[in-house]
């Protein structure tokens, strides 16, 4: 019988690799235990929730739901009221990709949107727009939130989310953190975890799997428990609650276990790492942000963009006028990774001889 042809990597989302091997045999390990209470009553998500409560050093409440916008959604809900607004920078997730999803489940609560350099708020924009009317009329904002690795491939510093968390306090803010790729924050600062969330001004943190070598699930982690009061109905109400849980919990100890979470999140930043240095000297390549965690942003000319597309890469033009978005993942090779940096030069340079 033929054999399918080996599978291409790519880098326009740390989405497109598969289950890392550790995650899958703890998905096999949770369906070989046969009959397990449905809903979350299982001993898999007991286990789970345990583990993650050891990460952070702290008594928290977790729930499990299918997707990062969900969580986000979900939490960011659970945090406000209608007539709050969010602040957010204008390059966040819940703002430029999840359709809505924040405002909806809140049922109405506004995104307040600020700029910052390189995607990351900072203390002085929150309180610019936390003290810019107190009205009636204005939405009152509520909650801060903070992408952590941001959407443009940076990191906040322990000391930077320090010093919003302590302006969010003293304008009597919640403080919101989308970990998407929390791990790859985590594996880039070289801190616990808990110094970049709870011990650090975080409430709630969005824990994300899925880009780390998951196939599906997120983790929404509330470090004051009373926030999460009724956030299981919401989860319900919302169709996030997997009957099978199981096997949505499970598969995070194929992470948790032996440090995989650090380990996958370590090497896709090593890959992004290799090809920025690769690539930063060459003439018609524009870096357009420091690479801290597993994305290179660079502007390329369309011509090379558009013969890179024509070989076969897949990535995104994610900030138009020629600026590209290189994702690595837990799987990316460092053969691939020079492949692709060599594919990159070759291209800018046909295009600077037209």
């Amino acid at each position: 019988m033929p054999q399918p042809a080996a599978p291409a990597r790519h880098f326009a989302s740390d989405n497109y690799a598969g289950m890392c091997p550790e995650v899958l045999a703890a998905m096999t390990r949770a369906d070989a235990s046969g009959h397990e209470p449905a809903y979350g009553d299982d001993r898999w998500t007991q286990i789970v929730c345990d583990r993650i409560r050891e990460l952070f050093q702290t008594d928290c409440e977790i729930f499990f739901v299918f997707n990062g916008t969900a969580a986000n959604a979900l939490a960011l809900a659970a945090l406000t009221q209608p007539y709050h607004s969010i602040l957010a920078h204008a390059l966040a997730h819940i703002e430029t990709d999840e359709c809505g999803a924040p405002e909806f489940f809140s049922n109405g609560a506004k995104l307040l949107l600020a700029d910052g350099p390189d995607g990351k708020l900072t203390p002085d924009a929150i309180a610019a727009k936390v003290t810019a009317r107190s009205d009636v009329h204005y939405p009152k904002p509520e909650v801060v939130s903070l992408t952590q690795a941001t959407e443009v491939g940076t990191l906040y510093s322990v000391a930077e989310l320090r010093a919003i968390a302590a302006m969010a306090k003293r304008h009597d803010l919640k403080v919101h953190m989308d970990g998407a790729r929390f791990a790859n924050a985590v594996a880039a600062l070289g801190v616990h975890p808990s110094e970049i969330t709870w011990r650090a001004g975080v409430d709630v943190l969005c824990f994300g799997g899925t880009k780390n070598g998951l196939a599906v699930g997120e983790a929404v982690v509330f470090f004051k428990k009373e926030q999460a009061r009724d956030f299981a109905h919401r989860v319900k109400q919302a169709g996030q609650l997997c009957s099978k849980m199981r096997f949505i919990s499970a598969p995070w100890l194929g992470l948790l276990d032996d440090d995989v979470w650090l380990r996958n999140a370590g090497h896709a930043n090593a890959m992004a790492a290799r090809l920025h240095s690769a690539i930063r000297d060459l003439a018609g390549v524009e870096i357009m942000f420091p690479p801290q965690a597993n994305a290179v942003f660079a502007r390329l000319p369309k011509p090379a963009i558009e013969r890179l597309w024509a070989q076969g890469w897949k990535f995104y033009d994610f900030i138009g006028a020629g600026g590209c978005r290189f994702m690595c993942a837990w799987d990316t090779t460092p053969e691939v990774v020079d492949r692709f940096a060599a594919d990159i030069a070759a291209a800018v340079s046909a295009a600077a001889t037209g």
